[in-house]
């Protein structure tokens, strides 16, 4: 359960993340709003997760969660760059991700 917890925790980073920008520089009430929710729901969600999860592990997959979410957004909705080497280091993220899930008890 605890991973489950740590992912939506991750999505809720990403949300704040994209949030950011549509915030445009706090000066957008409703973004705004969106994104200290979003961070307060992310923040919340980690400190469930680390209840059982360790430290290290759970802060790492929650931001690469949150850092592979944001590029995708990046990409699909700012018009960023996806060139093949950028997305081969997402891929590094995942793989990442992937290897602490399977190493941690």
């Amino acid at each position: 359960m605890s991973w489950l917890i740590l992912f939506a925790a991750g999505l809720f980073e990403i949300g704040w993340a994209v949030g950011l920008k549509y915030t445009e520089g706090f000066t957008r009430l409703w973004p705004t709003l969106a994104t200290i929710v979003s961070m307060t729901v992310s923040l919340a969600l980690l400190g469930l997760a680390l209840r059982t999860l360790p430290l290290g592990t759970a802060y790492a997959v929650w931001t690469g969660i949150g850092t592979i979410g944001t590029v995708v957004l990046g990409i699909l909705l700012f018009g960023e760059s996806s060139d093949a080497i950028r997305l081969a280091c997402i891929c590094l993220i995942v793989a990442g991700i992937v290897g602490l899930k399977l190493v941690t008890p």
